[in-house]
């Protein structure tokens, strides 16, 4: 009888798993994504308006205006090349949304369903519109890729053994709120998951490009950006094995090598 459960439980498990795979748009990559979209966008949006509720938005209007304008432009690009590839409804519930906020730090991120904000930090770096355009594009793969879900859904099968989310909302909610938290890049964690965040990452950064030449955005100025944020660094960052980022000579070989793909999609 033992043997028998057993058997149905890894029946189970490897169905789960197998009708959770998903594909990542242009990449290819397969993926196991767990959760619904909705209810992952439902708690995404949730935290963001708490986050906004919390932070100041910029009283800059120049800068505002050119964070909603290049969000918007990348928006259109998305939307434009998910209808002509039939895939439409993996953007059903996005509410799309651009912010930027008073903040020194150099730093941004997109929830799912297309909630952006940029900290005012980055501006000096990025430079200008195409340099934003590099960050932007990249936050905005996070989201389209469906990082978060993916990580989150690691997280679920590793720690809390595969339990829905809505269970591990109940029984364990500290530690399913720890895991949402990890997942769309909150906090740090030195252990299996680095690996795959290195990969999400890197897959940002690839998509990334696609995505600033589909909006307009000359993809080989990307090099000029991390060139910058590498040198702002310089001395600073965690070795690679530790980060859950590319280090930086990674990173820029790597934009190098993508930019002739990136630049098919780009036109002036």
């Amino acid at each position: 009888m033992k043997k028998i459960a057993f058997s149905f439980i890894v029946f189970f498990l490897f169905g789960t798993l197998m009708f959770s795979c998903s594909i990542v748009p242009i990449t290819g990559r397969s993926q196991l994504n767990l959760l619904p979209a909705s209810q992952v966008m439902s708690m995404s949006f949730q935290q963001y308006d708490e986050f906004l509720k919390t932070h100041q938005l910029s009283t800059n209007g120049a800068q505002t205006i050119m964070v909603k304008r290049v969000g918007q432009r990348i928006q259109s690009a998305v939307e434009n090349y998910f209808s002509q590839k039939g895939l439409s409804d993996q953007l059903k519930g996005y509410v799309w949304e651009f912010n930027l906020v008073e903040s020194p730090e150099a730093n941004a991120f997109c929830m799912p369903g297309g909630k952006v904000v940029v900290y005012s930090g980055l501006l000096p770096i990025t430079n200008n519109e195409v340099g934003l355009s590099v960050v932007m594009g990249h936050e905005v793969a996070h989201a389209i890729a469906e990082h978060g879900n993916e990580r989150m859904s690691q997280g679920m099968l590793t720690e809390l053994g595969g339990m829905a989310l809505s269970v591990a909302l109940q029984e364990k909610p500290q530690q399913t709120q720890a895991l949402w938290m990890t997942a769309f890049g909150v906090g740090s964690q030195v252990g299996v998951i680095l690996p795959f965040s290195r990969l999400h990452e890197s897959e940002a950064d690839q998509l990334g490009l696609i995505l600033m030449a589909m909006a307009g955005y000359n993809p080989q100025e990307a090099l000029g950006f991390w060139e910058r944020m590498a040198k702002m660094k310089a001395g600073q960052a965690p070795p690679e094995f530790l980060s859950s980022h590319p280090s930086d000579a990674t990173r820029i070989a790597n934009v190098k090598k993508w930019i002739p793909q990136a630049m098919k999609y780009y036109s002036r």
